[in-house]
């Protein structure tokens, strides 16, 4: 009679110290990422504030979104600007569990704020490509685009589940929804951290700003993180110690990749402007 033989899945690893190590990378990236979001939204408020307030450009230059007699187009331009402000602080609120716990009814009223100004974000911003234009080609404004239909998914499920008191479950969309609002300041530290390794403009036209680069950073900026967080959810769950240490190393590591790419933002996109 043939005995059944049974392996070891752990491998000598404490999988409770594998879960925790993950979680703390989780934590560390988030929190890489919540401070880099600050520097965006003081940025949004000193520069385009600033200019939209006294209606003039910094060093001479023309306020930037502003087009005389576009009066739709600006109005949309400056709700888009402002709703960023608002998605970034009300984002970092959402996400620190203190505030959840202790104060659940400013939590609430955050929350439906936070998923109407994702809504509002991501129309107007729609309507900004439809109504105006912007730069790069046809498939990065589809890219771009799609980003605003999925913030709205993410936002009407996160919304659902609330209401249904499903609440583990609005979180994970939450985090979704969170990360899909980010799509543009991703698209720029993913863009900046590639101009720090290469140094020069590498897959795209400078003048135009068409290219493989932007095309794919265009729907890399939501796809890739929601991946990532899928990832960390299915390593959570159903991973083993291995796995999950494993994605520990990865969220370390993409961790150094965001504070890479929030420098080069802050240093080559922002500071300039203010």
């Amino acid at each position: 009679m043939v005995q059944a033989v049974t392996i070891p899945e752990t491998s000598g690893i404490d999988p409770a110290a594998a879960k925790r190590w993950l979680g703390r990378a989780g934590l560390v990236w988030l929190l890489v990422a919540i401070g880099g979001q600050m520097i965006f939204a003081l940025y949004v408020m000193a520069s385009h504030g600033r200019e939209w307030l006294t209606g003039q450009g910094v060093r001479g230059r023309p306020v930037e979104g502003y087009l005389a007699g576009d009066v739709l187009g600006n109005s949309l331009y400056a709700l888009h600007m402002l709703f960023t402000v608002v998605i970034i602080v009300g984002g970092a609120l959402q996400l620190w569990p203190a505030l959840r716990r202790y104060r659940p009814a400013f939590h609430r009223w955050m929350g439906r704020t936070y998923m109407v100004a994702a809504a509002i974000l991501s129309l107007g911003g729609i309507g900004l490509i439809l109504w105006r234009g912007t730069v790069g080609s046809t498939l990065m404004h589809v890219g771009t685009s799609l980003n605003g239909v999925v913030i709205l998914i993410c936002a009407g499920i996160a919304w659902m589940l609330a209401r249904q008191r499903r609440f583990d479950a609005h979180r994970r969309w939450a985090l979704r929804l969170f990360l899909a609002v980010s799509g543009v300041w991703f698209f720029r530290i993913m863009f900046m951290m590639w101009m720090l390794i290469f140094q020069a403009p590498v897959g795209f036209d400078p003048k135009t700003f068409t290219g493989p680069l932007p095309e794919t950073l265009s729907f890399a900026q939501y796809l890739l993180p929601l991946a990532v967080l899928q990832l960390y959810f299915h390593a959570m769950d159903r991973g083993g110690p291995v796995m999950r240490l494993g994605t520990a190393g990865l969220l370390t590591v993409l961790a150094l990749l965001t504070a890479g790419g929030i420098f080069g933002a802050t240093m080559g996109m922002w500071l300039p402007r203010l």
